[in-house]
């Protein structure tokens, strides 16, 4: 099998999975780790993945991975740089990234042409994968259209309760639970903004491999204020605070909605009344002939083992590296330029059962 050198950029909950995953897998060969501390800096990759040393240091210049050869870069940083990613693609190296550009035909143009022109450069592709978006609002409603003649809706419902996940930085501050309501609507939250670009591209990918016929992707957004106070991994949330956001995205065509993510998150014991009440986890319906509904949800184990909550939230950080590194192969082969599932097939376990993949 044909191995591929990759570089890991970013070594957080995401990038640690996936460097473990790269240090594992026999088609792939660790070429390099772009981190952003001056700690990691310098640091033996394994030491950084809780491994024993594995002799590639790793570095907090870009200039150093661009000078690097390798096939692919696994782009998991916690803010997103068009401006690198372009120069890592102008230099020859495929890029899978789990943040943004999941649709990158989506992106606005100006940006669009700037990635194109990256490709067509260095000869090279980019596409985005991850959990949600990734996994299961673009892959998983595909392959499930395969079983269906005629498609009315298709919607996406994400319910998260946010209480076990220990993370401020991303609950308090790129979120904004636990603030004033007017501190997190999309007028005043950067990352909601980004975030929901993020949900719009899925819908346009949809409607594009699916021949929706979308006019427009309408976005709509629900704040939710804590009525007490209350404790929460990640911290506090006060009185009058945001402890639940509500957002839906729709694609609309000839005036009728076709597909719809439903993102409901709280914090806290009581949720709201008046919203939807799917399962907790992930739920896609199909309407059409026939109908379909399947509902996802990952955690550490089922039944097999005890596993603790950390491990349960840290689940979905797996699911999200893997789809990834498992989609490197296809992305590294493919026609230079933006791909997406529309063009790749579903990635699929590499390991599987614990065989040379």
């Amino acid at each position: 099998m044909k191995t591929y050198r990759v570089v890991q950029w970013g070594t957080g909950n995401v990038g640690n999975e996936s460097l473990r995953s790269i240090l594992d897998l026999p088609h792939l060969e660790l070429a390099g780790v772009r981190v952003y501390s001056d700690e990691k800096a310098g640091t033996d990759a394994g030491s950084i993945a809780g491994r024993g040393a594995v002799g590639v240091t790793a570095t907090n210049r870009t200039e150093d991975v661009l000078a690097l050869d390798a096939d692919c870069v696994a782009y998991m940083p916690r803010n997103t740089d068009l401006d690198d990613v372009c120069r890592i693609l102008a230099s020859g190296k495929n890029l899978v990234a789990t943040p943004f550009l999941f649709y990158g035909h989506g992106l606005p143009d100006a940006d669009r042409a700037r990635v194109e022109a990256a490709c067509a450069e260095g000869s090279s592709s980019v596409c985005g994968m991850g959990i949600h978006p990734g996994l299961l609002g673009m892959v998983l409603p595909l392959v499930l259209s395969g079983a269906v003649r005629r498609i009315e809706t298709l919607t996406i419902q994400e319910r998260a309760n946010w209480d076990f996940y220990d993370s401020p930085r991303i609950t308090f501050d790129n979120m904004r639970f636990g603030k004033p309501p007017e501190e997190a609507t999309l007028d005043a939250n950067p990352f909601a903004r980004f975030n929901g670009d993020l949900f719009q591209q899925q819908i346009h990918m949809l409607g594009a491999a699916l021949h929706a016929g979308l006019d427009e992707v309408t976005q709509e957004q629900t704040l939710l204020a804590a009525e007490e106070g209350f404790d929460v991994a990640a911290g506090r949330i006060e009185r009058g605070t945001v402890r639940g956001q509500r957002y839906r995205w729709r694609g609309v065509a000839r005036g009728e909605t076709k597909i719809e993510i439903d993102a409901l998150w709280t914090l806290g014991p009581d949720y709201p009344s008046d919203w939807p009440r799917p399962k907790e986890g992930w739920t896609i319906t199909i309407e059409g002939e026939p109908s379909l509904r399947t509902h996802f949800i990952s955690l550490a184990s089922f039944a097999r083992r005890d596993a603790t909550i950390e491990e349960h939230v840290h689940a979905a950080d797996i699911v999200t590296a893997m789809q990834a590194i498992h989609v490197i192969p296809d992305l590294c082969e493919a026609a230079p330029g933006i791909r997406s599932p529309i063009d790749l097939p579903a990635p699929r376990s590499a390991l599987g059962f614990g065989g040379a993949g």
